[in-house]
């Protein structure tokens, strides 16, 4: 079971029990993180990035995450995240007089030194997990705000922090076939083109001769087939990396595919 403590922009999340949790979500804002327990495996189309407990990163805004949680050493996945919202930032912007000097161009997910100012930073936090009617909105704002200034150490996060330009019309067909393993709505597939959901439709059907919801399944059952066949992987192994949400649902729609339960290739 997967819970979360929110405090509008502050969130302690566990995964409870021994189940591995697969998770994949749109990034709408930037993301400090802290991984206190567990582990957690990051899928990209290039490579598989392992975080282990004290793992300290910076996700940025407008991108798809696949993530599997796992518990450690008998303790549960658990990690603290702080939201930088686009409105506390454009707002930080104007009164501090901190603007980008560019687009940003790096990595979107960036490792941070986990030094003794950020380790205090999220032990200062860890209190009003406990009594969450503590963290009043006025303790939440200051709480951000120097987070905001403990990354502002670094200058290379400036432009990470205050491009607030939004994503342009890109090459679907590519980015498709690269990412069509993320299980997200569509309308999010729109946006990180660079389309409204109409456009983002009409331009699919022109390129692809389908409509997502039935490319997007082919895409996910061929390359199940492929990782269970060729790879020996299990069925269990792989229904949440090719972008399932359960294996039951995988199951059903494998057989139909393919025409044999995938346990039995």
């Amino acid at each position: 079971m997967q819970k979360e403590q929110l405090k509008r922009n502050i969130i302690l999340q566990t995964c409870q029990g021994d189940t591995n949790f697969g998770h994949t979500h749109f990034v709408h804002e930037h993301v400090l993180g802290l991984i206190t327990s567990g582990i957690a495996e990051h899928y990209t189309p290039e490579r598989v990035t392992t975080y282990t407990a004290g793992t300290l990163c910076l996700f940025r805004r407008v991108q798809l995450m696949k993530t599997i949680k796992k518990p450690f050493e008998g303790k549960p996945f658990t990690t603290v995240n702080i939201f930088l919202d686009q409105e506390v930032l454009k707002k930080y912007s104007l009164e501090h007089d901190v603007v980008a000097d560019g687009v940003y161009t790096g990595d979107p997910n960036v490792m941070l030194e986990n030094d003794e100012f950020m380790k205090g930073y999220f032990n200062s936090l860890m209190p009003y997990f406990v009594q969450p009617d503590k963290l009043t909105p006025t303790l939440e704002h200051i709480k951000t705000i120097e987070a905001i200034e403990l990354l502002l150490r670094t200058p290379a996060l400036k432009d990470f922090l205050f491009d607030f330009s939004e994503p342009h019309k890109i090459d679907l067909k590519a980015y498709m076939n690269r990412h069509f393993s993320y299980n997200v709505p569509l309308a999010q597939f729109a946006k990180l083109t660079g389309r409204s959901l109409s456009t983002f439709k009409r331009d699919f059907v022109k390129i692809f001769n389908c409509t997502p919801e039935k490319w997007l399944q082919k895409q996910r059952l061929a390359q199940a087939h492929f990782l269970i066949a060729q790879k020996k992987k299990r069925p269990s192994e792989i229904y949440l990396e090719v972008g399932f949400e359960n294996l039951s649902h995988f199951s059903t729609a494998f057989k139909k595919e393919f025409g044999v339960n995938a346990s039995s290739i």
